[in-house]
């Protein structure tokens, strides 16, 4: 299996596809995982198949991603590009919290280096939340001096628009964005546009829809995604997946899951390839939404 070109991200060139863990705690993304050893079992067979950037948070659990991370693949490999993001945190029933102040910056990057068990996380994105309770600029100083400690190793930004972006590439150098989208909801392709003028990655999630549901929960049953995948002989999924990797170059994918064979399937759409109807076809979509 092969994953396609490289990409720079931060500190490391990665593959396009890679794999993201927020599937692997338990249901909420609170707890330990329906099946620990499938969960290990996953990780490692990512990492078999070539897979090199792996993205978790230390309040996915908490703690239970990276400590599965860890119990997977510790020591890690050198090429291996581990990215987590600051700026929530969760409280006893769930719920997702501001943690947005330096002191709480700094507090989850410590977290995410014991819990993975590295003395720098290559990069790491400051996810930004509705109704933002400090500052982005002195957000971003304190993820700044971060890298200069050497903590982390790029700083990217997670659910901004435009502004923000261009308000932090004001301050510092930005590696890579995280914002939702998919073949139907594009809401964020003038963040996507400006990172691929500047070099900078674009990392899509929910790029399949959300499994809580809501706006971004409608892509696998799009029914022109529905049709090109069997006109294809992929699922829809798979082609959802590989529309993303064809359409933009700086694109890279982190499909999450908590099945060894899911993932394989997910993988495996670097490998598609898709003719000019597919993609007059899925770009229609943007054009009718």
């Amino acid at each position: 299996m092969t994953l396609g070109e490289t990409f720079q991200l931060g500190p490391k060139a990665v593959h396009r596809m890679g794999f993201g863990v927020m599937q692997l705690p338990g249901p909420g993304v609170i707890g330990p995982p329906r099946d620990h050893d499938e969960a290990i079992a996953v990780l490692r067979r990512a990492v078999e198949l070539g897979v090199d950037h792996i993205d978790t948070a230390q309040f996915y659990g908490p703690n239970v991603a990276n400590e599965l991370i860890r119990e997977a693949l510790y020591p890690y490999p050198a090429e291996l590009a581990l990215v987590s993001k600051v700026g929530a945190r969760r409280d006893g029933t769930g719920a997702w919290l501001h943690a947005q102040a330096p002191a709480d910056l700094r507090a989850g990057v410590e977290e995410n280096l014991k819990t993975l068990g590295v003395d720098q996380v290559d990069v790491v994105n400051l996810r930004l939340l509705d109704d933002p309770e400090v500052a982005l600029e002195d957000q971003l100083e304190a993820m700044i001096d971060m890298r200069t400690q050497g903590l982390i190793g790029g700083i990217g930004l997670s659910n901004v628009t435009a502004e923000h972006l261009a308000t932090a590439r004001g301050v510092t150098d930005i590696v890579c964005v995280q914002n939702a989208f998919n073949v139907v909801d594009r809401a964020s392709e003038p963040v996507l546009e400006t990172c691929r003028t500047e070099g900078i990655a674009f990392v899509p999630f929910f790029p399949l829809g959300s499994a809580f549901g809501g706006d971004h929960n409608d892509v696998l049953e799009t029914p022109a995604v529905v049709a090109g995948a069997a006109r294809l002989g992929v699922t829809v999924a798979q082609l959802a997946l590989a529309w993303l990797l064809d359409r933009w170059s700086n694109v890279l994918l982190i499909p999450g899951t908590s099945s060894v064979a899911h993932l394989e399937e997910n993988l495996a759409a670097a490998e598609i390839k898709l003719d000019n109807d597919a993609r007059a076809e899925l770009e229609g979509i943007g054009s009718a939404n």
